[in-house]
């Protein structure tokens, strides 16, 4: 299994509309990615470990899919539509992180 990761970096001055995100992207990309999304879960950051801290991330999404492969069959067909959507909710440069799930619980 892999795990899709993406970050959104707490950037001073940028700009997160978290209602677009919530109720529009994400819905938009889990019916984009159909069957071949095993599992997701959607992020706000709190604080950086500290009462008060700021935290490094705004948002992390995490996408499941069985294989690399299986995420770029979801995934490009899609790329322009979701990549161009993210213009409406942010203006923060996102960062992905592709990894292969060792344990999970």
């Amino acid at each position: 299994m892999i795990k899709v990761s993406m970050l959104y970096p707490n950037k001073e001055g940028g700009r997160f509309d978290v209602d677009y995100y919530l109720g529009h992207h994400v819905p938009l990309s889990v019916s984009r990615f159909g069957a071949a999304l095993k599992g997701y879960s959607v992020e706000q950051g709190i604080n950086a470990g500290l009462s008060g801290s700021r935290p490094p991330y705004l948002f992390a999404s995490h996408l499941l899919f069985d294989s690399l492969e299986a995420f770029h069959a979801a995934f490009e067909p899609h790329a322009e539509e979701l990549m161009l959507d993210m213009h409406n909710y942010t203006d923060i440069e996102m960062l992905v992180q592709i990894s292969e799930v060792k344990v999970s619980g």
